[in-house]
């Protein structure tokens, strides 16, 4: 007879689960990506980039619609949850989720095998999502997707990301890998919820105007390729600081504390 130990988890299951159970879920589901071929990651990841976008086609809608009120960027900040909300339910590859799940494994196991599978996962989603992004970025400011409204709606969202330097742009960029890493380890127990999860953390990490290196990345782009901003000198104080803040607040810092919690609680037995 199978031990119970072995047994998968079912989602009542994962509904109460402790902390251990909830290590597990993700750490194997962090095992089965980093072991994924180079090809579906990469397809994973630029799906992911160009959906993604969906979150700075709806905050310019909003945006364009409304009256300039101090109200505004609250309503606004509605429509960024809706990229999230296509990309983790469409189970897409993207690179902060992948932050904790990614870290887990290596944590448990520090290995440099292990390493270097995890930095493998990392190194093909950023690329697949960055490119996914600078897609959509380029139509949009070519003009191909919506009208002139629309665009100047969208660029007026994405130049909040010139108001940061590198440095202010790391530390803001914290949290928000913190936030979304939160979000990738509640899911398994919260499946029926998922909706209402990804919305509301999401929309914490939009209102809160902490700095999320893809959709980020999706505003720096959209200003690079309508000409309102230097290329080098957004990728350098915006894309990349943002993107390694976001990788240490969730691998960095969440994930090794969640991992030393369930660490602690085994060495207590």
């Amino acid at each position: 007879m199978a031990s119970s130990k072995n047994t998968p988890k079912s989602d009542d299951d994962l509904g109460a689960a402790d902390a251990t159970d909830l290590h597990r879920t993700v750490r194997e589901e962090g095992e089965t990506a980093v072991k994924r071929p180079a090809a579906a990651l990469l397809w994973s990841g630029l799906a992911a980039g160009i959906a993604i976008n969906a979150s700075l086609l709806f905050e310019g809608a909003l945006y364009a619609h409304l009256p300039d009120a101090p109200w505004r960027p609250a309503v606004v900040s509605l429509g960024y949850p809706i990229g999230f909300l296509i990309v983790v339910l469409g189970r897409m590859q993207l690179f902060t989720e992948s932050t904790i799940t990614a870290m887990l494994p290596l944590a448990t196991k520090p290995s440099l095998a292990a390493l270097g599978l995890t930095l493998r996962l990392w190194g093909l989603v950023i690329l697949a999502n960055l490119a996914g992004t600078a897609l959509v970025a380029s139509a949009m400011a070519g003009g191909l997707i919506g009208d002139d409204a629309l665009r100047t709606a969208m660029i007026a969202v994405a130049t909040k990301v010139t108001t940061l330097g590198a440095g202010a742009t790391f530390v803001n960029a914290v949290p928000a890998g913190f936030f979304i890493a939160i979000l990738a380890w509640t899911l398994p127990s919260a499946r029926a919820q998922s909706f209402l999860i990804i919305s509301a953390i999401t929309y914490l990490v939009a209102l809160a105007g902490f700095s999320h290196s893809i959709v980020g990345s999706s505003e720096v782009f959209l200003l690079i390729f309508s000409g309102k901003a230097s290329a080098l000198a957004l990728i350098s104080s915006s894309l990349i600081p943002a993107i390694l803040g976001n990788l240490l607040g969730g691998a960095g810092i969440f994930a090794l504390l969640a991992h030393a919690q369930v660490r602690s609680d085994a060495e207590a037995k």
